[in-house]
């Protein structure tokens, strides 16, 4: 433990800003919270928006180009940035910079942290790359050389110290967090505005799924809930609407035009996601591939949206501090997933004041400075 003040110096290594998809905001809302409580330098590609407000320094010094990810002249350039900031602390987004790290580190009396937001080995894995293997030995040989670990869930903190054997004294879970503060005010009129838009009746209940639709686990997600789990509901006599968001799309879809009759909604790209949120009376999470926490489902859930989920993706969420708010199901039991959907609709609860004390960005960007200060090199 020490008095010195803290100074970070945190390497992005790609395009965060304007900050619009999950991954994207889980950097810039984390940087900014922490920037807010610690002086913070961010060095990051140079196709990140210098015009977005921020709490922190940015520098736009890397390259766009992926031999950005082993340039070497990048050592000279960012050890003279830690001199000139003085910085305490040398913060790499995701592993995949490593190797720079750990000769700055060499070189230079600082505490190197690394904020995982899924075990990248894992991921890869799952995705069938053949090449899983080496990313797993080199994301190990990371968080050994580390300072401190910051994980994305307990579940990824608890894999990467008994599997991968990382010293548990210097792992933390660092989970992702939301902006709100509490129970939203403006949700009666993001639901008028909602059912406006896509003329939804005021006796059909709002069902919402979201993602980055280009990703195979999101847009899987789409099949399972059009061959899936519509199917069933629309045996039931249950009025509702399903409203699907995302941009990428697989052109085979078709814009899920064929489903325009069977309560389907393909909304697209949507700029303001949290509308939809506020607007839902409940939020689909049928995700059974893929790495990382489902951000999406912490963000519903923040908006006062139930959410329906199977086993896998809930995974890493903290069940015990979101209440009735999150329901989880056994993977590929749809006829259960359809009737919890139908029997949540009936019921009328909100998110407890523990999701929000656990979750929200400030409380995390707290944990956060009182573990780097408990950790100096």
């Amino acid at each position: 433990m020490t008095d010195t003040p803290l100074k970070i110096v945190s390497i992005i290594p790609y395009k965060v800003l304007p900050a619009k998809l999950g991954g994207e905001k889980g950097i810039a809302l984390f940087t900014e919270y922490l920037g807010r409580r610690i002086p913070l330098t961010a060095i990051s590609t140079r196709n990140n928006s210098t015009s977005t407000p921020r709490s922190y320094g940015l520098l736009n010094l890397l390259s766009n180009a992926r031999i950005r990810y082993a340039n070497l002249f990048l050592f000279f350039t960012i050890r003279n940035i830690l001199k000139k900031e003085n910085a305490t602390h040398l913060l790499i987004e995701h592993p995949y910079y490593g190797w720079l790290a750990y000769l700055l580190k060499k070189s230079f009396p600082v505490t190197w942290v690394v904020h995982s937001h899924n075990i990248e080995y894992m991921r890869s894995k799952s995705i069938g790359r053949w090449w899983w293997k080496v990313l797993e030995w080199y994301e190990t040989w990371v968080y050994k050389k580390a300072d401190i670990n910051f994980f994305i869930s307990e579940d990824d903190r608890k894999h990467a110290t008994q599997v991968l054997r990382i010293d548990g004294n210097k792992s933390f879970e660092i989970t992702y967090g939301v902006e709100q503060p509490g129970l939203p005010d403006d949700a009666d009129a993001a639901r008028r505005e909602i059912r406006q838009l896509h003329r939804i009746a005021e006796n059909e209940i709002i069902l919402l799924y979201n993602g980055a639709l280009y990703h195979h686990s999101n847009y899987d997600a789409v099949t399972v809930i059009t061959e899936k789990i519509n199917p069933l509901l629309l045996q039931n006599a249950f009025r509702y609407k399903i409203i699907i968001c995302g941009k990428g799309l697989p052109t085979f879809f078709r814009e899920l035009k064929e489903f325009e009759n069977s309560n389907i909604i393909y909304a697209g790209f949507v700029d303001d996601i949290n509308i939809y949120f506020k607007a839902a009376d409940i939020f689909l999470n049928p995700i059974l591939s893929g790495g990382g926490v489902k951000t999406k489902a912490i963000e519903a859930i923040s908006m006062n949206c139930t959410v329906v989920s199977t086993s896998f993706a809930a995974t890493g969420i903290h069940q015990e501090v979101c209440g009735e708010k999150l329901q989880v199901v056994p993977d590929h039991d749809w006829g259960l997933f359809a009737e919890k959907i139908i029997n949540v609709s009936e019921k009328q609860s909100y998110t407890p004041h523990s999701f929000y004390d656990y979750y929200y960005w400030d409380s995390i960007a707290k944990k956060v400075e009182t573990v780097l200060k408990g950790h100096h090199a």
